[in-house]
């Protein structure tokens, strides 16, 4: 069976252009380029076992994946698709975590 196809909402996809910018304004095209490298692997271990990282939210089916200490990805599984619903600065305050 393969694996699902990927769908970033627009918040996940606003999260990851801010962090991008931010590196690039802070770091250098090699931290950039090493966090997208990151990224990447981790929705390709999201998409190989969706279940192997824990619920942020069990009743929403919200999971976290650790990118760095600094960023997670929280993702849905549904029956179609796998849906990356924010990649959060976890340094931001929590309660500020909105789906």
């Amino acid at each position: 069976m393969g694996s699902k196809p990927v769908k970033w909402s627009s918040r996940a996809e606003n999260d990851f252009a801010e962090i991008l910018e931010y590196l690039n304004n802070h770091w250098n095209a090699s931290v950039t380029s090493g966090f997208i490298s990151k990224v990447d692997k981790c929705i390709a271990l999201i998409q190989q076992n969706t279940e192997q990282f824990p619920f942020l939210n069990e009743k929403f089916h919200i999971r976290k994946c650790v990118v760095t200490k600094h960023n997670s990805i929280f993702y849905r599984d549904t029956e179609s698709r796998i849906e990356i619903l924010r990649l959060y600065d976890t340094r931001q305050n929590p309660e500020t975590l909105q789906f």
